[in-house]
């Protein structure tokens, strides 16, 4: 249908229906030029609220030019030539003389037009080429297939543990060494070899590891040791009923199922399927709270006693452990061999001090440190040797400039040979290289890293002091900022009192005041050194030993110093009495 056409229908259906209007061609031409002027008004008022005049899209203005001069003579197109269209590419002989030229057009052409530039938030972060391969690697919880330099005392604890592959009880073992010497690492090797080996010669041995920092009550340990073997014995009490089960069904049909069983007959196999189906039941779960400890003993002692087994318990911090809890703990499981029918109890302990068991009782300890071996602390060539023994798992090749590791063994080997802490700084500057998007891990990385630790390290510890060291610590701070130098105690004190009235804090003494500056001296956060005065006396000359800008906004984090609006007046006043 022409344009012609489709004004002829609008007349016919606005006219009555038994007196037809039929048009002229000047009425018909003032009709169109009318609509037409209609048109270009609508669009230059919607151009006029919503887009600037030079960047209005040609589309629409051809439009309407086409239709306020087409003729009305022009004839009519074969019904099988393409339509006409306009910039847009909406068909001319199909829309209809009222309607809005296409300002929905333009809108959804300017979307389209800037919808592929747009870009998420982790596009540019993940524009770049990665340069770890397995960061896990790098992280304490990771345990690798080879440890160098701890063969001495690997080979040790193998000894020791062989004879539970024997079905012996193993004699117990104390593990001592500093933080980062591959204590835990060793240890947790040992066990898996131990596990593995006893699945291939099919020896009943299982490894149960508990980290005392967080299970540190005794009701605590001996809950979980006896979920982890209920929930072991509920495995096996399911997998033998499942084959009853099926023995039962083969039976039925073929009593001859049953010779090369120890059942006489089915009734034989029902009986076992409902001993076990009771057993099952009768394993009741220990909640975390709210039983007798004497209850969750004899939970426990039932649960692992219910199978033939060697079990060795593996209790990391266990000086936390005591120091939380006391021996009993200790005295109980190194006592449980002597009542035990069918299983063997050993137990590793592992611990960074070495004198706790100085605060044992005489019997646990003689029972508990049968075997002790000793971590002695890493020197820097075994650190590089361990981060380049990681680093080949751990980064792409040729990541790391040669200086990267032995640099960070160095810096390491300064802190009494933790490995840990050489781990946590490679892996530090290695995602500080990628979010910069470098190709490879530099020096100047594993400096931003050092940095970066020791920062850290002190925003935890200043976010963990107690209100009043807070208080005081922030003292220094505002003398520090405002430029006092040689700060003394009688100082700090002052400033210490006004903020205490500031935020309705408790005021100690001022002797009290001096100890807790002592104890941010020890942690290293200040350095306060005793200075005589001459007959004035002494008094401690504090300074700030950690960034201020930092420690001022973890101060301020805390709900309590933040309503301090202005601590101005307080250090102007700071020598007030």
């Amino acid at each position: 249908m022409n344009r012609e056409d489709t004004h002829i229908d609008a007349d016919d259906e606005a006219a009555e229906p038994d007196e037809p209007a039929e048009p002229t061609d000047q009425q018909t031409t003032d009709d169109e030029a009318s609509e037409s002027t209609d048109r270009l008004d609508s669009v230059q008022e919607a151009d006029d609220d919503t887009t600037p005049m030079d960047s209005v899209d040609l589309s629409a203005t051809d439009s309407v030019d086409v239709s306020a001069t087409d003729p009305p003579e022009t004839p009519a197109t074969d019904s099988t030539d393409t339509p006409a269209t306009d910039l847009t590419g909406s068909s001319v002989a199909d829309a209809s003389p009222t309607d809005t030229p296409s300002t929905v057009d333009l809108d959804e052409v300017v979307l389209d037009d800037t919808a592929g530039d747009s870009k998420g938030l982790f596009d540019d972060l993940l524009s770049g080429e990665p340069i770890f391969e397995n960061k896990e690697v790098l992280r304490p919880s990771y345990t690798p297939h080879e440890l160098p330099h701890r063969t001495d005392q690997i080979n040790q604890m193998a000894t020791i543990l062989v004879s539970a592959l024997r079905g012996e009880t193993p004699s117990n073992i104390l593990i001592y060494g500093k933080t980062g010497t591959g204590k835990t690492a060793s240890a947790k090797f040992v066990s898996q070899e131990l596990e593995s080996t006893s699945q291939k010669y099919d020896v009943p041995c299982e490894v149960e590891y508990i980290n005392c920092e967080v299970t540190d009550t005794q009701y605590r340990v001996l809950a979980q040791l006896a979920n982890k073997f209920i929930e072991k014995n509920h495995q096996v009490i399911d997998d033998e009923l499942d084959s009853l089960r099926s023995l039962r069904s083969a039976a039925r049909d073929d009593p001859g199922r049953l010779d090369d069983t120890d059942f006489a007959d089915l009734d034989a196999v029902d009986d076992r399927i409902s001993e076990l189906e009771r057993d099952r039941s009768d394993m009741e779960t220990v909640p975390m709270t709210g039983w007798p400890t004497d209850r969750v003993y004899s939970t426990f002692f039932e649960a692992v006693d219910y199978n033939e087994r060697v079990v060795v318990i593996m209790l990391d911090e266990i000086d936390k452990l005591v120091e939380k809890s006391g021996d009993d703990t200790l005295y109980n499981l190194s006592r449980m061999n002597s009542e035990l029918d069918n299983s063997r109890i050993s137990i590793m302990g592992i611990s960074n001090d070495l004198k706790f068991t100085d605060f044992l009782d005489p019997r646990v300890k003689s029972s508990l440190g049968e075997e002790e071996i000793v971590f002695p602390p890493y020197d820097a060539n075994q650190l590089r040797d361990i981060l380049q023994h990681r680093a080949d798992i751990a980064f792409k090749t040729d990541a790391l400039t040669e200086d990267v590791i032995p640099l960070c063994a160095a810096f390491a080997a300064q802190e009494h040979g933790d490995a840990r802490r050489a781990l946590d700084l490679l892996r530090t500057a290695g995602e500080l290289a990628e979010r910069s998007q470098a190709d490879t891990v530099e020096e100047t990385h594993v400096r931003q890293a050092q940095d970066k630790i020791e920062l850290d390290r002190v925003v935890e510890v200043v976010r963990t002091l107690p209100t009043q060291s807070k208080i005081v610590l922030f003292s220094i701070i505002l003398l520090e900022k405002n430029g006092v130098h040689n700060i003394n105690t009688g100082e700090v004190f002052n400033i210490y009192k006004r903020l205490c009235e500031e935020i309705d804090a408790d005021i100690l003494t001022q002797r009290r005041v001096t100890d807790l500056i002592s104890e941010l001296d020890m942690l290293g956060i200040v350095n306060a050194v005793v200075v005589s005065k001459g007959r004035y006396g002494r008094t401690k000359e504090i300074s700030l030993s950690v960034p201020i800008d930092e420690t001022e906004a973890v101060l301020l984090s805390d709900s309590r110093l933040g309503n301090i609006e202005d601590a101005q007046p307080f250090v102007q006043a700071r020598f007030d009495n």
